[in-house]
Order: structure tokens, then C-alpha cells, then sequence
């Protein structure tokens, strides 16, 4: 029968698309019941039958055989002389079955059947890889690179489907080659032009959240519930965790042994500092958490104005502040507040400043712990004194102290 070669890929999409057989059937039995009653007029007296083993169909005619001439409605009843031809043993009032063959429908009909099958396969792909994915929301899946874009990557998962990771969903240090197999979350799909599009994010608390999810066992198991993640990716992070389980010390868990835990997502994140601090509805002790890891001497806190002043040493301004204003900008948006820092000695506002710390990743550490040596742990204690005076008093080379100055001073004309 023709009809394998009309659907000779049947087998091949219900393997491929992860499409139920009931579905795969009713879409198959819908195109060719439309193409029986473009050519009939109506599919009351056809039955379908799809096998989905061996991926082909029959369509079998149904006709009440009639006394001749008394054919009324010539898609329902036939004539006894007419059935004679078909079958001699035929008699008047029985009910006659016959096999339509696919080809008998014309070359164009069965051409429009291919194509129509085609879209509709095709559609149902979609719709079982939207809803895949929007039950995924939010998981952490892997995915190989395919393709590197200036503005996005195109990844494909381990059935082939593609999905999307933004330039502005991935980590300002993220660099990845084909072939390479990434980790990210599930953040939205989207349809554009009736296509689904699966948007992966690096950047999104939700990614964080899932990677200590993965690493704490007691968060997996709900015993330690994260209440709030911020972050500024590949900088810094604040995550605050509560406990249910007075035993269990929710910071110390999440950090584990020697840092076991937090190590391996920091390493994921390209270095992003995670400052995981035990949250409270105490909210002057939030708010000092929150400006980790500066210790506040001590505040003013206004509720109506969701505003805070806190007074620091001036030792712990810069640390407050943070390199690029990350800590506090973070810590704001952790307790919901304006927090303006102060000198706890002059009550004015301090002067934007940064600790040396904050600038490991281009100056060395061992030229860093010298200047510490002679009383220079921020960006400006440096800048404040010349060339002269550092290369007097350290045992630096003028031209390490120069290039040191070239970066400190670049940082804050960004600003």
C-alpha cells in the first residue's frame, strides 16, 4: 500500500520528538481525515487506522449494501450490484468494508497530506519542548556550546534542542568554546515567530540559589532555607540563610569544613565573592550583617523613610563601601534600605575610597601585604603618597610602585 510512503518518517518523529503515541495517532488520523473529506465530502463512513509500530495507516470505507436503485446517499450505502463486483458473496442489508487506497486521492492531494503532516509534527515538537521546558523553570541544566555569538551562545542540550544563554545572562568572566559543556538555569521560554525560544541564565540569583541547593544537603532537605539572594555576578553575592533546626548553624553548613562547600560554586561563578550571613527579623542586626565584612560602631535607622545612617571606624569606610560601591549597593538591596556610611568621629559623609584587597586580581598580593607594611591598606592611603616616599619606605621598585598608582587611580576615574 502507498500509504508508508506518505509517512515514512512517522517512525523516526515519534522516537525524535518525545511524542505520546495517542497524540502522534489523533495528528495522523486528523490530516487524513481532512484530505477524505476534501474529496468525499464528509468522513462519517471512514475509519483511520494508524499502526504506530510499523508507522503506516489504512483507511477503510464503511457502506451499507442497498436493493438497487435504492441508493440515497451514495457515501453511505451502495448498490447490490455494485458490492456483486466486489465481492459475488455480498448480500442486501450487510455492511461492506473497503481498503482506499492512498493513491486513488491524487498527487497533489497527498503532497498537501505530506506537508500538512509535516507542520503539524512540527508544532507538536513545540508544544512538548515548551512544556519541558517551562516545568523546568528554574533547574539547573548542562548544555554543549554550539555556536558563540557576540551578543549570545547556542547551546544544545542532550536531545539536540537548542536554547539560548545571553551575552547579558552570562558572568562578565565567562568565556566559553564550542564543544564545551556549561552549566546554567532554566530562566524563562519565550515564543518568537511561533517558535519557542529557551532563554539559560549565569547571572541570575535562581543560578546561585540552585548551586548551593546542589552543594548543602540540608537546604535540599529544607532544614536550611535560603530567605534572599542579591548579586552583583562575577564581584560579589550576599545570600542569607535562616534555619529551622536550632541544632544546625546555617552559615557554617552552607560554607562547610574549611570552605568545602562554597569553594566549588565560587570557582563556578569566575571568583564571585559569596558573603553567606544568618538572617534575622532583627533588622539592625540584618543591617550590620548586610555590610559584611565591615563592623559598624553604630546606626540610625528610619523606617518610614526605609533609610539607615551608620557610623563606621575609618578603617572599615572602604570595606563598607566595597570596590565599584558593590557592598553597599548589595547590602541595600538585601535589606530593602538606603544606607548612607559615615565616620563614626566626624559624622560626615566619607570620602569614596577602597580597600586594597578589593584590587588582588591585578596587583599582586606580595606588593599589597608591603604597602599594608607601612600603614597603606586603601586605594587612596597609596595615591596620597608620591612615588618618592613609597619606593623610600617599601622595598618596591619605582616602577612597580608607578604601575600600582596607574591602577588605583584608573579605578576611581571610572567612577
Amino acid at each position: 500500500m502507498a500509504s508508508i510512503n506518505l509517512i515514512e518518517a512517522f517512525q523516526d518523529f515519534k522516537e525524535a520528538e518525545n511524542i505520546d503515541r495517542p497524540t502522534m495517532m489523533k495528528v495522523v488520523e486528523d490530516v487524513f481525515k481532512t484530505l477524505l473529506r476534501k474529496k468525499y465530502g464528509s468522513d462519517d463512513n471512514f475509519d483511520v487506522i494508524v499502526n504506530a509500530e510499523k508507522g503506516d495507516l489504512e483507511i477503510i470505507r464503511r457502506r451499507m449494501i442497498v436493493d438497487d436503485g435504492a441508493v440515497e446517499d451514495p457515501l453511505a450505502e451502495i448498490a447490490y450490484s455494485e458490492a456483486r463486483k466486489i465481492e459475488p458473496d455480498y448480500e442486501v442489508g450487510e455492511e461492506l468494508y473497503e481498503e482506499v487506497e492512498i493513491l486513488d486521492f491524487g498527487r497533489r492531494a497527498i503532497l498537501a497530506a505530506k506537508q500538512t503532516l509535516a507542520s503539524r509534527i512540527s508544532d507538536l515538537k513545540k508544544n512538548v519542548l515548551v512544556k519541558k521546558y517551562g516545568d523546568r523553570v528554574g533547574e539547573i541544566i548542562n548544555a554543549e556550546v554550539y555556536q558563540v555569538w557576540k551578543k549570545e551562545i547556542l547551546l544544545l542540550d542532550e536531545e539536540g534542542n537548542e536554547l539560548i544563554l545571553p551575552k547579558s545572562e552570562q558572568i562578565p568572566q565567562d568565556y566559553f568554546k564550542k564543544g564545551e559543556t556549561i552549566r546554567a538555569v532554566v530562566k524563562k521560554v519565550e515564543l518568537k515567530n511561533n517558535s519557542p525560544v529557551i532563554i539559560l541564565s549565569r547571572t541570575s540569583p535562581s543560578f546561585l540559589a540552585k548551586l548551593l541547593e546542589i552543594e548543602v544537603p540540608e537546604i535540599f532537605d529544607g532544614l536550611i532555607v535560603i530567605k534572599k539572594i542579591v548579586r552583583e555576578p562575577g564581584e560579589r553575592a550576599k545570600v542569607a540563610v535562616e534555619s529551622y533546626d536550632d541544632r544546625i548553624d546555617p552559615v557554617g553548613a552552607c560554607v562547610g569544613m574549611k570552605g568545602s562547600r562554597i569553594h566549588g560554586i565560587v570557582r563556578e561563578l569566575k571568583n564571585e565573592n559569596i558573603d553567606v550571613i544568618n538572617y534575622t527579623n532583627n533588622q539592625q542586626l540584618l543591617i550590620q550583617r548586610a555590610l559584611t565584612p565591615a563592623k559598624i560602631t553604630s546606626m540610625e535607622l528610619d523606617n518610614e523613610k526605609h533609610h539607615v545612617n551608620v557610623f563606621l571606624k575609618p578603617d572599615q569606610v572602604s570595606l563598607a563601601i566595597g570596590r565599584k560601591g558593590v557592598n553597599i549597593k548589595l547590602a541595600q538591596e538585601l535589606t530593602s534600605l538606603t544606607i548612607d556610611v559615615f565616620r563614626d568621629n566626624e559624622g560626615e559623609p566619607e570620602e569614596y575610597d577602597i580597600d586594597l584587597d578589593e584590587f588582588s586580581d591585578e596587583i599582586e598580593t606580595w606588593i599589597i601585604d608591603e604597602l599594608k607594611r607601612i600603614g597603606c591598606d586603601t586605594a587612596r592611603s597609596v595615591l596620597d603618597l608620591t612615588v618618592d616616599e613609597l619606593e623610600r619606605r617599601t622595598d618596591l621598585e619605582r616602577e612597580t610602585i608607578e604601575d600600582v598608582k596607574k591602577v588605583l587611580q584608573a579605578e576611581f576615574e571610572k567612577e
